[in-house]
């Protein structure tokens, strides 16, 4: 198979959907966009239901039930978009949303209302100049994060052309980018595209989109290191999913995987409740013992921040279990197989 798949009918074609499942699944497609890239495709086993590759990437008519705490906007980019285009919820940092199109559309995605054919659309020229324009007026921002949709399914000359111009703003010095594309399109992550990316005075930073060591193929292997020999620093981005990674060994598989890769582990988010995602979502509870399940067993640097995005729009906030909690006049510690001690509370 060497085409991406779109709708229904070519996954069942492709082997990948039952024939009779095409009529339910098109209710699903009339909603969410599909794309899974031939990469993709060829890591889904069709014959297990419960195959981690296949739950993030191939629709469901679970997707059309929705529960009364899921928001179409999760994580409130709405009540922080200034002008078209930008997120500005922290002081230091901004997103710049330039499109809303992925090479893949990941089943659990917090901006699923927004993404794909059917979305938000990107900006038009005008709508880009007014959102570098808005940068360009608030010289606390330090770094820029290009998010999407996935910023790197635009054309090298124009992400060239982006990067320069984000460059020209003299108070900005970090140019971050979250991607899926070296895992779900790696050979598009090619040395023109790398080119463009780091070919500006701004230190780069690529933020890997990746739920399960599967997915870290022989071609993402050669896609990451065309960034990290471009002098790019790699960070991990990973949703906790139920059913692809909520268990100790697939994320401490997947974390190891990433470091010999030269991926930081960075974030473990918490699901976001987005709506038709109840599938996917675990309780705060479950993630922080599968949390402290990789403290001590797997390598500090091996351990990523698990963060919640307070929905409404009041930010990311660490959501790991506490270590170290009062304990009348002094403290507790519980280290990482379980024990307690007791400790003075030196402050």
């Amino acid at each position: 198979m060497n085409k991406v798949l779109h709708t229904p009918a070519d996954l069942v074609s492709a082997g990948l959907a039952p024939a009779g499942a095409a009529a339910e699944l098109e209710a699903v497609a009339a909603r969410y966009a599909i794309a899974v890239t031939p990469a993709v495709a060829a890591l889904i086993n069709p014959a297990d239901p419960t195959d981690p590759i296949g739950l993030q990437y191939l629709p469901s008519p679970e997707e059309l039930e929705t529960t009364p705490d899921e928001q179409a906007d999760p994580i409130g980019d709405g009540v922080h978009s200034p002008v078209k285009g930008i997120v500005h919820r922290y002081p230091d940092r901004l997103l710049l949303t330039a499109t809303h199109a992925c090479a893949v559309y990941c089943r659990f995605c917090f901006r699923r209302e927004v993404v794909g054919p059917g979305g938000a659309g990107g900006l038009t020229p005008t709508e880009l100049d007014a959102a570098l324009a808005y940068i360009a007026g608030h010289p606390e921002v330090w770094e820029v994060i290009l998010t999407g949709g996935d910023p790197l399914v635009m054309s090298p000359r124009r992400i060239e052309d982006l990067v320069r111009r984000i460059a020209d703003i003299p108070h900005v010095q970090i140019l971050r980018v979250h991607t899926r594309l070296p895992v779900a399109e790696p050979e598009r992550v090619s040395e023109a595209l790398v080119s463009a990316l780091s070919g500006s005075r701004l230190r780069l930073a690529v933020g890997v989109h990746v739920n399960h060591a599967r997915e870290l193929t022989p071609a993402a292997d050669a896609a990451l290191a065309r960034l990290t020999g471009a002098g790019a620093l790699l960070l991990s981005q990973t949703v906790l999913l139920r059913g692809v990674n909520d268990r100790v060994e697939v994320l401490g598989e997947l974390m190891r995987a990433l470091v010999e890769r030269g991926v930081r582990p960075y974030y473990l988010h918490h699901p976001d409740p987005a709506p038709g995602t109840a599938r996917f979502r675990v309780s705060l509870a479950e993630g922080q013992a599968l949390v402290r399940g990789l403290r001590g067993r797997y390598s500090g640097l091996c351990q990523p921040t698990y963060v919640l995005d307070i929905p409404g729009g009041f930010g990311k906030v660490p959501a790991g279990p506490a270590w170290i909690e009062p304990a009348g006049a002094g403290l507790t510690a519980t280290d990482p197989w379980g024990g307690t001690h007791v400790l003075p509370d030196e402050a």
